[in-house]
């Protein structure tokens, strides 16, 4: 892409260099798109903010090989918690539970990965203004050797809850205002007890003390959000903790401070024309447990390959519209979980009964695994025609297979950004596909699974290239149709 005032190239520009941009940017890179991501910030953020990492999101970094990047694998905690109350998040899957990772650290991930793959990642450039045109979309940004001008086909809002995107396009943006807010720091050279969501007689307390800096997040009970304009002084937090807690955080020496409420609201539409939105510029609400960072990446996995699809002119009719379709209805799910979530955290005295009811409850399995599979993304399922086949809108299972070459891992049939056509030993799949002119879109593997488990002998699944299952049978009826409605017509020759 140039800076020009030319005719859009069928490119794409994201605004935002977050871990979702950034998500997104590699996920457009593996499908074959250029892409210029534009960043206010000059690196990744040096703050601490969201930390955790669930199941899904670490299946979806596996798929991509970006997991090895780390350095070591991050600390694991399998337990987390619904509103505050303790809860098991440990299902099926190649990463249970929850992961600590700081976003510093997944933003220099992510920011590699993208650039070694051929992105455009530009640094202190604010965005000014955009146009959106017939064939096209035009931004303009202010950058340091003063203001460019790009020219796309498509624009990406990645830029937070802030986002300029959204308020130059006007769109629509309904829900809540904050009424309740939790004031957070990370703090050095202080000395108090370690506190799980402790709810005290006059507020909530949470404390945790890792390499010499304690966070510290504390709400009093009854107060209410207020407008603010900037970050809140260390002296505020300091006297609602010790008003809450009897403790003097005053003589340590606060990393960062901030405040969040439990605003929660969502775009009508996900999708408006030649500009999309992803991440916290579609969805506002209260960074509970690190749902709002994992809803985000996966908003940008889901959106990647389609979007590069689209731009490349191959994606078939209405292929992009599907996201909207997917991701609002799993946003709409997560935000309605995370409202609940803040009632119980920060609600009085009178939400007394209801936790400890939800706390019984979360002792039986049935509740357990349903409420750690919609925190952890493991129970996504988008729908999708076909026969009912168990596993269709859902994830991929993680599995070992035997292919000729060795024993495979199912995360790693994704490694390329390609659909999958996943064979396991069924005679009438392969045949029904050729002639193969899906080159470059769709993989097919033929495999051996072992072990029936989900995925089963003598069965085939079509999987897309976000690991998401889109048909599964044991002979040819329907995968042609399958084919060409997520990967588009074959080339012929």
């Amino acid at each position: 892409m140039t800076d020009s005032q030319g005719s859009p190239d069928a490119r794409v520009i994201v605004v935002g260099g977050g871990p979702t941009g950034l998500m997104l940017a590699g996920e457009l890179r593996l499908g074959g798109a250029e892409v210029v991501v534009l960043d206010q910030r000059s690196g990744p953020t040096t703050e601490s903010r969201a930390s955790t990492l669930h199941a899904r999101t670490m299946e979806i970094l596996d798929s991509r090989g970006l997991l090895r990047l780390l350095g070591g694998t991050p600390p694991c905690e399998p337990r987390g918690h619904f509103g505050g109350v303790p809860l098991d998040l440990t299902l099926p899957s190649s990463h249970p539970g929850q992961w600590k990772v700081s976003q510093t650290r997944v933003e220099e991930l992510l920011g590699g990965w993208a650039a070694g793959l051929g992105a455009d990642i530009r640094r202190d450039h604010e965005l000014l203004d955009l146009r959106v045109t017939d064939d096209g979309v035009e931004a303009e940004a202010l950058g340091p050797a003063g203001r460019v001008r790009l020219r796309a086909g498509h624009l990406v809002a990645c830029d937070g809850e802030r986002s300029t995107v959204r308020r130059l396009t006007g769109a629509e943006f309904p829900g809540q205002d904050a009424g309740r807010e939790l004031l957070r720091a990370d703090v050095r050279g202080v000395r108090i007890p370690d506190r799980r969501f402790q709810r005290l007689e006059r507020g909530l307390a949470i404390a945790a003390t890792r390499e010499g800096v304690t966070r510290v997040m504390v709400h009093e009970f009854g107060s209410r959000a207020v407008p603010r304009t900037a970050e809140p002084e260390f002296a505020e937090v300091a006297d609602v903790w010790k008003r809450v807690t009897g403790e003097d955080l005053s003589g340590g020496t606060p990393v960062w401070v901030n405040a969040f409420g439990d605003a929660n609201r969502q775009l009508a539409r996900y999708r408006h024309g030649r500009v999309l939105f992803a991440g916290d510029a579609a969805h506002q609400q209260m960074p509970v447990g690190g749902q709002a960072l994992n809803l985000g990446l996966q908003d940008a996995v889901n959106l990647g390959w389609k979007l590069a699809a689209t731009v490349s002119g191959r994606a078939p009719e209405g292929l992009l519209d599907t996201y909207h379709e997917e991701r609002h209805a799993t946003g709409r799910r997560v935000l309605s979980n995370i409202r609940a979530q803040a009632r119980l955290l920060l609600g009085g005295p009178e939400v007394e009964p209801v936790r400890a009811l939800l706390g019984e409850l979360a002792g039986t399995d049935t509740v357990r695994a349903h409420l750690a599979g919609m925190i952890s993304g493991l129970d996504i399922r988008y729908e999708t025609a076909g026969q009912g086949h168990p596993l269709l809108g859902r994830r991929l299972p993680p599995t070992t297979l035997t292919t000729a070459g060795g024993p495979v891992r199912t995360a790693e049939l994704l490694r390329s950004g390609q659909g999958v056509l996943l064979d396991l030993g069924t005679t009438a799949v392969a045949p029904a596909v050729a002639p193969e002119g899906w080159e470059g879109r769709v993989r097919h593997v033929a495999a051996r699974v072992d072990t029936d488990g989900e995925l089963r002998a003598g069965e085939a699944y079509l999987v897309r290239p976000d690991g998401h299952i889109v048909w599964a049978g044991v002979g040819p009826d329907g995968v042609l149709t399958a084919m060409r409605k997520w990967f588009g017509d074959p080339d012929r020759n």
